[in-house]
């Protein structure tokens, strides 16, 4: 009896919490992780804030991340899922195919970065890699001409940058990143320096006009629907 029911017992199914500011995407992970014998779903969060909350509390084997939430970015969360639970897995979920946003994931710490493909789904299989302890980056998209102000930037004051141009004082970006104010200054007075402007604003300009210019290669709507 021991000995049968020891060889039919399977592995416990691996653990996800989903993250994402559209319920309709969320469902639609959620139908696809849940359809598969090995994986469950077992919390879902809206904000870099509850997603943080969420992991602390079940502990996941994997958290997939959306980049675009209403309070930051899913990759400056990255810090702070590792810090609080080690051992869950970070997959970054985008729907634009920026060289930037990869290589931020990379620096960031997170396991992997997954396209959110209406005809490309290759979650469930970035999943599993990064479970079983491999990197999931070699799907990263191409890299495209480096903007000279930028590319002399690290990916944490491009972080920063991102924050400026979204309105934030100094103040604010701290308690984002849970890092010092003193701190955040230093990093806005390098930044400034290294793209040879005096004031932030010029800086967030800068960005935003970049940001303005490209358009993503996979809409968010196209990819839920295809769920």
């Amino acid at each position: 009896m021991t000995a049968t029911a020891t060889a039919t017992q399977v592995d416990a199914p691996i653990r996800v919490v989903v993250v994402d500011d559209h319920q309709l995407v969320r469902d639609g992970l959620r139908a696809v992780l849940e359809g598969q014998p090995d994986m469950e779903v077992v919390g879902e969060a809206d904000t870099v804030s509850e997603a943080v909350r969420r992991v602390a509390f079940e502990e996941p084997d994997v958290v997939t991340l959306d980049v675009d939430l209403p309070d930051g970015s899913g990759i400056d969360a990255c810090a702070a899922i590792r810090a609080i639970s080690p051992r869950t897995k970070i997959l970054i979920l985008t729907a634009y195919a920026d060289p930037r946003i990869f290589e931020r994931a990379r620096a960031e710490g997170a396991d992997g970065f997954v396209l959110k493909r209406a005809h490309d789904f290759r979650l469930l299989e970035e999943i599993r890699r990064v479970v079983a302890g491999e990197k999931a980056f070699d799907d990263g998209p191409q890299k495209r001409p480096e903007d000279p102000l930028l590319s002399r930037l690290t990916p944490r004051e491009i972080s920063i940058l991102e924050l400026i141009a979204e309105g934030l004082t100094n103040r604010e970006i701290a308690d984002r990143l849970c890092l010092a104010e003193k701190t955040i200054k230093n990093y806005v007075s390098n930044l400034l320096a290294k793209m040879g402007v005096r004031h932030r604003a010029a800086a967030a300009a800068h960005l935003v006009r970049l940001r303005a210019a490209e358009e993503p290669v996979f809409p968010p709507s196209d990819w839920s629907e295809a769920l």
